[in-house]
């Protein structure tokens, strides 16, 4: 059974950092890209950033790079999004997601398998 557990969330202030964790399990895990995507209130799925496991290439969505970092260890099965210098509007819920995309690493069609997700609550 494909499994992604994410952990990690929590209430944090602006400015302040959290590093979300998915682990995978279920299928092979060096050979899939993982990404992660939020969705806040009332708002559409947006894709954040993505990792191809089997040759580490890294992909971010322009409101995230320069604060978020994506990584993978691979011995671990598992994909860390470091997110610095949060901001309110970074609210959401944090998904993982795993896949195979053919062209747009950041596109929530592309993935196949997807988490449960973990809340992110930045204050003002």
């Amino acid at each position: 059974e494909v499994q992604l557990v994410e952990s990690g969330g929590g209430l944090v202030q602006a400015g302040g950092s959290l590093r979300l964790s998915c682990v995978a399990s279920g299928f092979p895990f060096d050979d899939t890209a993982i990404a992660w995507f939020r969705q806040a209130p009332g708002k559409e799925v947006e894709g954040v950033s993505s990792i191809s496991n089997s040759d580490g290439i890294t992909y971010y969505a322009d409101s995230t790079k320069g604060r978020f970092t994506i990584s993978s260890d691979n011995a671990k099965n598992t994909v860390y999004l470091q997110m610095n210098n949060l901001k309110p509007e970074d609210t959401a819920v944090y998904i993982c997601a795993a896949g195979s995309p053919l062209y747009d690493f950041l596109l929530d069609r592309m993935y196949k398998y997807w988490g449960q997700g973990t809340q992110v609550t930045v204050s003002s």
